[in-house]
């Protein structure tokens, strides 16, 4: 199976467990090609207690993940998209089939397994651990695009917000693109011909999809998964989050929402390197010092690390 490479990646999406976050990661690894898990650290004295992080990769893709109590529920807003491409990979229904069974084993399948008007084999699936999947047989003679790509969904007060916001991002993010822009047209309910049926993006070369759902779903975006921007200054850190926080809301410890609900972490490229070559005293140091921010300031974090 061929995959997208997805080094120096800008955005990782990252996701809020109660107890799970070690468990998930552990299970993924075991049934999407190439991936691993990066590290396992432990932060202490949050006001959730000890929580435990992970970094993970599924195709070279990378995530992330926190056990930091039930105070978030996973939801479809953010979902995510696994293309199989034929043309990639000559046992692409087969890979896809296999997957799908590992991910449907203890979930909730929302759309059967099966052929559809825009694929001959598609699913969408809520694993055992909440996170939403939609694994899709592509056309070969469709545009290229990476193996795994997030997926957002505008819906509720959301919806018809979806141009809007690829277009918002698209502003934010350096190397950016729009790619495809489908609307609803005829196919949708009335008053959302003008609406997006699928479209996608790139921002800093990375792939994402948004769609307008008319249905009265019930859910919307929230902070069980939210997108990790790595910066490499404080420059780079402080343009992305005025440019985000514009018409949001900052929040605390590198968190902010943006103006459509999606919850957004800025941090520093170094925070990584703190916390993975660290002395146990130097990663209290600068979890303390987190805790104290809302945009992060990294010569503070540095301070914190030096002692």
């Amino acid at each position: 199976m061929t995959t997208g490479d997805a080094v120096g990646q800008r955005i990782v999406p990252h996701f809020w467990f109660d107890t799970q976050a070690v468990e998930a990661a552990e299970f993924y690894v075991t049934v999407f090609p190439d991936s691993r898990i990066d590290s396992v650290r432990t932060i202490r004295d949050t006001p959730s207690g000890d929580c435990e992080l992970v970094a993970f990769r599924l195709a070279g893709f990378e995530l992330a993940a926190i056990s930091a109590g039930p105070l978030f529920s996973i939801n479809p807003s953010i979902s995510f998209m696994v293309n199989f491409d034929p043309s990639r990979d000559e046992n692409a229904r087969a890979n896809l089939d296999a997957l799908w069974d590992s991910l449907a084993e203890g979930g909730t399948t929302r759309m059967a397994l099966g052929s559809y008007p825009f694929s001959e084999r598609y699913g969408w699936v809520r694993d055992r651990f909440g996170v939403e999947w939609q694994l899709i047989l592509t056309n070969p003679s469709g545009d290229e695009r990476p193996f795994i790509i997030a997926s957002m969904m505008f819906t509720g007060g959301n919806l018809g917000n979806a141009e809007r916001a690829m277009n918002f991002y698209l502003s934010v993010f350096e190397d950016s693109q729009a790619g495809q822009l489908v609307p609803w047209g005829d196919a949708g309910p009335p008053g959302t011909a003008t609406m997006v049926m699928f479209s996608d993006f790139a921002l800093a070369g990375q792939w994402f999809t948004a769609m307008d759902s008319p249905a009265d779903h019930g859910f919307s975006f929230n902070e069980a998964v939210s997108l990790m921007v790595k910066c490499d200054n404080q420059e780079q850190l402080d343009d992305y989050w005025a440019k985000l926080t514009d018409g949001g809301q900052e929040v605390e410890c590198g968190w902010l929402k943006d103006r459509f609900g999606v919850s957004w972490q800025v941090v520093p490229r170094e925070i990584d390197d703190m916390m993975a070559n660290g002395t146990p005293e130097q990663c209290d140091r600068v979890n303390r010092e987190v805790l104290t921010m809302v945009k992060f300031d990294i010569a503070r974090l540095q301070q914190a690390y030096d002692g």
